[in-house]
């Protein structure tokens, strides 16, 4: 009972706080944790995203320290950021919230962070439609993991987006079938300070803030050494 009450009591604190209205600090920070998390993830390329997945990617969403709990069923709340690459480079950044729930046995709440590597025209569209189901309205797999990961599969032929996750050091695939992806709203006006399209943003018609450098510029470093690896 106790570990049911504190289970409660935390994801409430994280509902709560993700009520709130956002600050361009909030976002600012939200923006440099991301970038932490890809640069963390590259480091270690024998146990990350694989280099091919990478060098494919058309977009890239980062959700740092998305908040999980379960007890008999799971719960998924957090807040992202995402960029698409343009005829330009990648896109301005785009923010996001994501919730949803899974059955398991699983008990327990921690952070974790999770990425979502978007590979091909349809799962772009998708993201661009600001509110979508993982799962439902775009297909998703739990993604590879390794520097030499096989690009011959079905998840690199037919699958939209690739999931993956990182606990206490730990680098996996991750299963997010049935969570929520949508626009944030707050995130949005208080970056941009005006009324920006999630479509206008990540297709490159909006200029990039100065304050996304560290996010934008840990997604091209990403590509790039995958691509150069690669060769």
């Amino acid at each position: 009972m106790k570990t049911v009450m504190t289970l409660v009591a935390i994801l409430s604190l994280g509902a709560a706080i993700a009520a709130r209205a956002e600050t361009r600090e909030d976002t600012q920070n939200r923006l440099d944790n991301a970038a932490l998390v890809l640069h963390q993830i590259m480091a270690t390329p024998d146990n990350g995203i694989p280099e091919e997945v990478m060098a494919h990617a058309k977009c890239i969403a980062v959700v740092p320290h998305m908040i999980k709990g379960g007890f008999i069923f799971g719960a998924e709340n957090g807040k992202g950021v995402a960029t698409c690459r343009t005829a330009k480079g990648w896109s301005a950044p785009d923010f996001f919230a994501i919730t949803g729930g899974s059955w398991g046995l699983q008990i327990g709440v921690e952070g974790v962070d999770v990425v979502m590597i978007f590979q091909n025209d349809k799962g772009m569209q998708r993201l661009e439609a600001s509110n979508f189901k993982v799962g439902v309205d775009a297909s998703a797999a739990a993604g590879p993991v390794g520097r030499n990961a096989s690009a011959s599969t079905d998840w690199n032929l037919n699958t939209q987006i690739l999931t993956y996750s990182r606990a206490k050091g730990l680098f996996a695939g991750l299963t997010l079938s049935g969570a929520n992806v949508r626009r944030d709203d707050d995130s949005m006006h208080a970056f941009y300070g005006r009324r920006v399209s999630t479509r206008m943003v990540l297709t490159g018609r909006v200029a990039t803030p100065a304050g996304a450098d560290s996010f934008i510029n840990a997604v091209s470093g990403a590509k790039a050494q995958s691509v150069a690896s690669g060769q």
